[in-house]
């Protein structure tokens, strides 16, 4: 395991592997940036490092797609598994892994420097204006520029026993202030739903430009009470460092490029949105949402502030939140005591899929059940968890079938899922942003959810898959690969 303990160490791991460009050229931070993290999204570029802002000079440099897929032909996941620690050649079953078990694990909690980096200039009270920093309008349409997209926001509860780090859309407004979503199954939206009952404002602070593992654990939809700070040093094996905001009783990452700081006021709101979001659709509505009152903003010298800019696949909603979605599947359902061999969020569904994966022998090991009998255990232990609102279908399949590989699941789901049988449809809590609900079923949060069955027969009783890989004794695959590699 092999810690990046700040962004820039991260850039320079990216650097050693030709998966970052440096863009000299001036970037206006008005579309051009978001058009820019779209444009290698969707054509497996490296990340940008965008050094001439329009309007910015060079006080503050974007990093655009900082964990899309990679530009590595050979190693698609590498921004990933080096984000989370691993090898740039990981697997995708073994960044999962790698996850999941961190999750059986004892928490390590961090500890407390003095000082950091992030604290070397300080902005207070009308000098904490956003306006000095390259707030991007990442779509044409949104409802303006976004000032959070792939930092992470930490909040605590009033009497200090959880504190929070997440990911979730911040708009500005302007300089002094910002709006956002909380989403109310989220623990982002439960803890600032007992500040408003309160009716006290709730302490807040937007961290930028973290070491690259945070974005994705910050992510992660970690049951109640387990803290994304101890869970990072249970993954690394070794305590987080944070420093004390400079206005606020909060702890950030002692690696941070940018810290805002500030109150979310009770009974204030603001229109917020739309956005292009995660379903790959720019949503039409807006919705008042609470707004964000900055008070201080410290910084490191050259700061660099990531972005991510939704839409459709893949970019770092699908290769994060649904990749770490699929790791906390894998755990709670392990943790169940049913036999899964590994869980998947393909990154072509916009983490709406999500794929469970069975062993041959899973059968030995729960006798008497069948196929839609273990689907439906499946379900329940998922609908029991924060995993309920995200997903929209389960699809549970053999593990002869490699679930990240595109074309091996799209056979998989097109040969193996009865148009008719082995579906379980049942309703549960949804994502609003989810792209397949009807807006009722968006304002209710609550819709339908697809379990839809691909088990087999067992091993000796089903067809003999007819590839390469499966039709041909092992000595005439290796001879005939010899022969082409001639």
């Amino acid at each position: 395991m092999k810690r990046l303990k700040d962004l820039r160490e991260y850039l320079d791991e990216l650097k050693a592997h030709d998966d970052v460009r440096h863009i000299d050229d001036q970037v206006d931070p008005h579309l051009e940036a978001g058009a820019a993290a779209r444009y290698s999204y969707e054509n497996r570029g490296p990340a940008l490092l965008l050094n001439h802002l329009t309007g910015h000079d060079r006080f503050c440099r974007i990093l655009a797609a900082p964990a899309g897929l990679s530009s590595i032909p050979e190693y698609p996941l590498a921004r990933i598994a080096l984000s989370l620690g691993l090898d740039v050649a990981a697997t995708a079953r073994e960044i999962i892994d790698a996850l999941a078990a961190s999750r059986t694990r004892e928490p390590i909690p961090p500890v407390v420097v003095d000082h950091a980096p992030c604290q070397d200039n300080v902005l207070l009270g009308e000098e904490a204006d956003l306006d000095r920093f390259p707030a991007p309008m990442l779509h044409d349409g949104d409802g303006g520029p976004y000032i959070n997209t792939w930092g992470t926001i930490i909040v605590s509860t009033p009497d200090g026993s959880f504190t929070n780090w997440a990911i979730a859309r911040v708009m500005k407004i302007d300089g002094r202030r910002m709006t956002g979503t909380f989403i109310p199954t989220q623990h982002l939206g439960q803890i600032r739903k007992q500040w408003s009952d309160l009716g006290r404002p709730m302490p807040f602070a937007i961290v930028q430009g973290t070491e690259p593992g945070i974005p994705f654990i910050a992510s992660m939809p970690l049951p109640d009470g387990v803290e994304e700070a101890a869970f990072l040093g249970t993954h690394f094996g070794e305590p987080m460092e944070l420093v004390k905001c400079t206005t606020l009783d909060l702890l950030v990452p002692a690696s941070a490029e940018i810290v805002i700081e500030g109150h979310v006021m009770p009974g204030r709101t603001a229109v917020e949105g739309p956005m292009g979001e995660y379903a790959g659709y720019q949503p039409r509505h807006t919705s008042m949402q609470p707004e964000y009152v900055v008070e201080a903003i410290t910084y490191r010298d050259e700061p660099i502030w990531p972005i991510s800019v939704a839409g459709e696949p893949a970019d770092e909603t699908h290769t994060a939140w649904g990749l770490v979605t699929a790791a906390e599947a894998l755990a709670q359902l392990r943790a169940a005591n049913l036999p899964v061999s590994t869980a998947w969020m393909p990154f072509e569904s916009a983490s709406h899929w999500l794929v469970i994966t069975l062993p041959e022998d899973w059968r030995e090991q729960l006798p008497g059940v069948g196929t839609d009998e273990m689907c439906l255990r499946i379900s329940q232990v998922l609908s029991n968890t924060r995993i309920e609102a995200i997903f929209t279908r389960i699809f549970v399949l053999d593990d002869d079938i490699d679930p990240s590989n595109p074309t091996e699941l799209a056979w998989a789901i097109a040969t193996r899922v009865s148009p008719a049988r082995g579906r379980i449809i049942r309703h549960g809590m949804i994502n609003p942003l989810a792209g397949c609900y009807s807006d009722q079923e968006r304002r209710l949060g609550y819709g339908p959810k697809a379990v839809l069955n691909g088990l087999q027969a067992p091993s000796g009783e089903r067809n003999t898959r007819s590839s390469f890989r499966h039709s041909y004794p092992e000595a005439v695959q290796q001879r005939v690969i010899e022969l082409l590699a001639q």
